[in-house]
């Protein structure tokens, strides 16, 4: 009872004065009421809330779709329109999935209406890996943890803001372990753009030693002028998209099942194509050749525009003086599972994202997303060929 209480206080508004600590996952001891103009939005998080009536009804109904936990083959087909739960449950016949999927809507919800309130203020806090944490960062950290906590099916969570180990208290057997950023693009909040959460979700008790392609899920939420929620399980086809409506409950309204070929560029880190000419190569061809640039300084939102525009590319290479920054746990393998569900292709430059092992928490990559031709042309022009056989090179010519 006190854990539900304490996501029941998000829901209502507070913010703890303790909230910028590091989380131990403890309930905020109290709950001011919202101002009169946000009374509709809180009552359409009370309405759907995750430890309420409507999740009770789900985990006690039976699995309407497959044959086993195995079988990606669905009885009953997702369709445009479904509720997140009517789709989770057509989508997988596993209750413990359904259940972490559904908590962690719960959380993206209520933090999406955290990013357009809370303070965006730097904290003076630092974390292990040097990133100065801003409020709104910490607050969405500590509510994913709670998600994660209340869901009762995650045994280990690790954040990019706290890259350590933390037990939540699920079983290994049949349950899983979840690695998240709360909030990737923090820095550009208080200048308005979309920024958002990614997570993976592998089976068990393993964030390491492990490969982004053992992952039983991946998602990203978003917080833009829409908030929407995108999931990709392993055994159903394509990467989805939910939107948040006007009463607190998310609708499926996309799914993206290819990734065409389309001149649109989000090119990350060019300061290294000062020092990597095959960058730099690439760039001028992109440059050369007309693609657009729709590039925010977001992750989040470069990548999503690939599965919504379902085309383009988004590369992010290192150089001998501007180190890799991305870490493959938290941010590159959850969207490289997403873009390739989706249909798309990922690639450290000689191999799928997904098939580099996750040696340690804070392990780095460069990464590239996108169509099957621009990766091709991504791998030959960065290392002069690509594991990807079709034919004709592709590589960005002088």
């Amino acid at each position: 009872m006190k854990m539900e209480t304490g996501v029941a206080s998000y829901a209502r508004g507070t913010i703890p004065h303790n909230v910028l600590r590091i989380p131990r996952l403890a309930a905020p001891s109290s709950a001011p009421s919202f101002p009169r103009s946000h009374r509709n939005h809180v009552r359409g998080l009370r309405a759907s809330s995750l430890f309420g009536e409507s999740l009770r009804v789900m985990s006690n109904s039976s699995p309407r779709n497959s044959k086993g936990a195995g079988n990606s083959s669905l009885i009953t087909k997702c369709e445009i329109g479904d509720s997140l739960e009517e789709f989770l449950t057509k989508a997988t016949p596993d209750k413990n999935l359904i259940r972490l999927l559904m908590s962690m809507g719960e959380a993206l919800r209520t933090i999406s209406f955290k990013v357009r309130t809370a303070s965006c203020g730097g904290t003076a806090c630092v974390n292990s890996f040097g990133d100065e944490q801003l409020a709104v960062d910490l607050l969405a950290n500590k509510l994913l943890f709670e998600a994660l906590q209340y869901s009762h099916v995650c045994k280990y969570a690790c954040s990019e803001e706290v890259p350590e180990l933390q037990d939540m208290g699920g079983a290994a057997e049949g349950g899983f372990s979840v690695a998240f950023d709360p909030l990737d693009g923090s820095s550009i909040v208080d200048t308005n753009f979309t920024v958002g959460t990614i997570f993976g979700v592998w089976p068990g008790d393993k964030l390491t030693g492990v490969t982004g392609r053992d992952q039983v899920a991946a998602a990203m939420g978003i917080y833009g002028p829409r908030t929407t929620y995108i999931i990709a399980l392993k055994d159903c086809p394509g990467t989805h998209e939910f939107l948040l409506m006007d009463e607190g409950k998310w609708q499926h309204v996309k799914d993206t099942t290819s990734i065409g070929e389309g001149k649109m560029f989000s090119p990350g880190n060019l300061r290294a194509t000062y020092d990597n000419p095959a960058y730099d190569k690439l760039i001028n061809y992109y440059v050369r050749e007309k693609y657009t640039l729709r590039y925010t300084g977001g992750m989040v939102p470069d990548v999503n525009q690939i599965i919504v525009k379902e085309k383009g590319i988004f590369t992010n290479v290192s150089s001998p003086t501007s180190k890799a920054k991305l870490r493959l746990l938290f941010e590159c393998a959850p969207l490289g599972f997403l873009i390739e569900k989706a249909g798309g292709y990922s690639s450290d430059g000689t191999k799928s994202i997904l098939d580099k092992v996750i040696n340690n928490l804070d392990e780095r990559t460069q990464v590239a997303y996108g169509s099957q031709n621009e990766i091709i042309r991504f791998e030959e022009t960065l290392y002069g060929s690509s594991r990807i056989l079709v034919g004709t090179p592709v590589g960005a010519t002088v």
